[in-house]
């Protein structure tokens, strides 16, 4: 597919030994700036030592995106961090998805979400989610990012119910693929894994979306006393507000694998309605009642495993991973030549559409 038309990079240069001048100039423009970061709406930039802005950044393979040149065809998602559009480029006919966030948070989270958004979109690994060019103005920043047509796991689910353990191992191993990117090559905890934040595409990807920017305003706003949905993937160290790493994320991921092989989620709420309306009621679940697992009469005797040993609630004993990638169940499919492509297309919904 053709690449958006490029623009010519233009390099501004900031009288780094005005300290008022600086600020006044951050103020005017509609740019806030953190460490050697700057956000505007020309771009995500790095400021070198003698305050020259250097061209946007962007993947070397990419050319620059402006705001200007997508059309919005329509919001195809929402949520705390908040609304994500998809856009058209005007020249190409390229679909792009844009995240719209509004910034009318303390300095502090913003200074933290202009760091993650460097560490975004310096990220290059086919298991997730391109972030290829951020923008600041008028109090918003607005992030343009590939668009994956087939939604989330949690979209297919609503028209599937259940994800079969064949196509379900294919699926999970390009989960443990991109969690081994974020956790052993960027360092970073994603925090939020859950299934709508593991996106699929008609050609039988499946990708890591959503962590940092949102989970850093989810986690600002969210009441201790009030429930949040995120909170039902979280790990019992995580959930009980102790210190957790990166196999807090293992955790969550056996909750979303079970999920999708059982068709519901596996703490089961106290009360008729079907869901949890209370924070504490979760978290007392989650952390004192012994954790979920596979049934073994209905499920083979390697997912169970694998279930379990993502599942473990010390975090000590739970597998990493590169582990989980070696694990029977993600490979004991292999020689049934498993098409995610034909399985996301007919099974799901035809969410390209417009």
């Amino acid at each position: 597919m053709p690449k958006p038309l490029s623009k010519p990079n233009l390099k501004l240069t900031l009288p780094s030994s005005d300290e008022e001048s600086v600020a006044k100039f951050l103020t005017v423009s509609g740019t806030f700036k953190v460490g050697d970061l700057l956000v505007n709406k020309d771009g995500l930039r790095i400021v070198s030592e003698n305050g020259e802005v250097q061209p946007p950044l962007v993947k070397p393979s990419d050319n620059q995106l402006s705001l200007a040149d997508l059309d919005t065809i329509k919001v195809i998602g929402k949520g705390s961090g908040g609304i994500v559009q998809l856009v058209r480029h005007k020249f190409t006919g390229q679909f792009f998805a844009i995240k719209v966030i509004q910034m009318n948070v303390l300095e502090s989270v913003r200074r933290q979400i202009a760091q993650e958004l460097k560490i975004n979109q310096s990220s290059q690994s086919p298991f997730i989610v391109v972030w290829y060019q951020s923008f600041y103005d008028n109090g918003v920043i607005s992030i343009i990012m590939e668009y994956m047509d087939g939604g989330s796991l949690s979209d297919f689910l609503r028209h599937v119910k259940t994800i079969p353990e064949p196509y379900l191992a294919v699926i999970c191993k390009q989960v443990l693929k991109g969690l081994i990117y974020l956790h052993h090559e960027k360092h970073i905890i994603h925090r939020d894994l859950k299934p709508s934040n593991i996106l699929i595409n008609h050609a039988g990807e499946v990708k890591i979306t959503d962590f940092g920017v949102s989970t850093i305003l989810a986690s600002t706003s969210c009441q201790r006393d009030t429930f949040v949905g995120t909170c039902n993937y979280m790990s019992p160290e995580r959930i009980s507000g102790g210190t957790y790493g990166l196999k807090s994320d293992i955790w969550s991921l056996g909750i979303v694998l079970l999920e999708c092989a059982s068709g519901y989620f596996p703490y089961m709420p106290p009360h008729e309605q079907g869901q949890w309306v209370n924070f504490y009621e979760l978290l007392e679940a989650i952390v004192d009642q012994p954790p979920p697992c596979a049934p073994s009469d209905q499920f083979s005797p390697e997912f169970c495993s694998f279930i379990s040993a993502c599942v473990q609630k010390d975090p000590k004993n739970r597998k990493s991973a590169p582990e989980l990638l070696k694990h029977p169940f993600v490979n004991m499919y292999r020689d049934l030549d498993i098409n995610l492509a034909s399985y996301f297309t007919t099974a799901g919904s035809p969410l390209a559409t417009f």
